[in-house]
């Protein structure tokens, strides 16, 4: 049995022998394949907005709107949605001015060469100057909104409050701790300061049982967003669902929660997969853009996570081209004896106290503690594996000889070709 799993551009494949028990947990929306017709899906979907007037009704009267829209993290497709969201601001509004914000939440800046790729070079030489990436440790361009319902102090970048209209392109995918992705996101954390960023990943609300992949009900951290982006009049998004070769199957447009509780709704029915539970799961981020950094790769662990029996191995390959994707992180896990460590200092932690990529630890250590992790990187990125205190192997075929040494006795094998793609449940 061979079995594709995303690697960074391409692929790597697995081989596994036919006596052995091997399960294949995939999304269903891997199945749905793009007609070719991408923009015409988000032109129907802005021609039948859920909850809201057309686009154009919306900002005919408007001297200035905010579009939101992701960074070199996500694969929006900005190329194909971005266009008619345009053409439909100045349909009416010629004079309108538009600024264009993305949200970088606390990556790194997103630089000119992949904005160019995100826009498309035509697309982006003409709109640059109304171009500007979000930067949340810069004191200067963020402003206070408010309190949220868990406490923490809200506070964004400042063109959101020096504009008429706030709208936000993005995607929806299952998140691993926000339930989805999309909608209120590019509020919180996409153009929120570091600070506000850092008490909503709190321990307390990522350690919550509600705050789990698939699941808006009771999460406070969706709560929590939810309530900035109403803040913050997020009035109007247009969020896409993609394939597994990130082109646009479906829209959806309109009111930012009617709209986005209908896409997550679509995303659900074609995402949810069972458990088939192993000593041994595989699994990947989907390649690029979301396996540049062990940061990410953490999302696909968290798929493999609940389906991996106690004491159990997890293979996730991710290309990690860029390294960790956070300092922080690897300090957590390279300053300290053990993932059990890591755990316990976190959950003594603070909201107020909570630091960069905390969160991201604290979900790390607690699949470490479950299962043994190993990854399959590139070259570049093994001290920065081994360091984390994971198995760092050279390729897939390696990493599953060393899980079957870890365990002799292993009941059989998942694969999670695209651990980003799946809610288990």
């Amino acid at each position: 049995m061979i079995t594709k799993i995303p690697y960074g551009r391409s692929f790597v494949e697995l081989h596994t022998a036919e006596e052995e028990k091997v399960a294949v947990l995939t999304s269903q929306l891997h199945s749905m394949h793009s007609d070719g017709k991408e923009m015409e899906k988000v032109e129907a979907a802005l021609d039948s907005p859920i909850g809201a007037p057309l686009l154009e009704d919306w900002a005919k009267d408007k001297k200035s709107v905010l579009i939101i829209t992701s960074d070199h993290t996500r694969p929006v497709p900005s190329r194909v949605s971005m266009p008619p969201i345009l053409e439909r601001l100045r349909k009416y509004n010629k004079d309108i001015v538009i600024k264009i914000l993305i949200a970088t939440g606390v990556h790194r800046e997103t630089t000119e060469a992949e904005l160019s790729e995100k826009f498309g070079k035509e697309l982006y030489e003409k709109e640059k100057d109304n171009i500007y990436v979000h930067d949340a440790f810069d004191g200067n361009s963020i402003v206070y909104i408010g309190t949220l319902p868990s406490g923490c102090e809200l506070s964004v970048n400042k063109l959101v409050k020096e504009v008429d209209g706030v709208i936000a392109e993005g995607f929806i995918e299952p998140h691993f701790f926000a339930g989805f992705s999309g909608g209120r996101k590019s509020i919180l954390p996409g153009v929120a300061s570091a600070s506000s960023v850092m008490q909503n990943h709190c321990a307390k609300l990522i350690g919550d049982p509600h705050s789990r992949t698939g699941n808006l009900a009771g999460n406070p951290l969706h709560e929590d967003m939810l309530c900035a982006a109403k803040l913050c009049k997020l009035d109007y998004i247009v969020n896409v669902v993609i394939d597994g070769d990130k082109k646009v199957v479906e829209c959806f447009a309109g009111a930012l929660e009617k709209a986005h509780e209908k896409g997550c709704e679509f995303v659900s029915e074609y995402c949810r997969v069972s458990p088939v539970f192993a000593d041994i799961t595989v699994t990947s981020n989907g390649g690029y853009p979301l396996d540049q950094n062990v940061y990410q790769s953490i999302k696909s662990m968290t798929a493999a996570e609940a389906t991996v029996n106690e004491g159990g191995v997890i293979i996730c390959v991710s290309k990690c081209n860029d390294g960790c994707g956070g300092d922080e992180l690897y300090k957590w896990f390279a300053e300290h004896k053990d993932a059990a460590e890591v755990a316990d200092i976190i959950a003594k932690t603070a909201p107020v106290d909570t630091v960069g990529d905390q969160w991201m630890a604290q979900i790390l250590s607690r699949i470490m503690l479950k299962a043994t992790v190993i990854m399959v990187t590139d070259e570049c990125s093994r001290h920065i594996v081994e360091g984390m205190k994971m198995i760092w192997c050279a390729s897939v075929g390696e990493a599953l000889e060393r899980a079957k040494k870890l365990k002799p006795d292993y009941n059989g094998i998942t694969l999670i070709p695209d651990g980003i793609s799946v809610i288990v449940k």
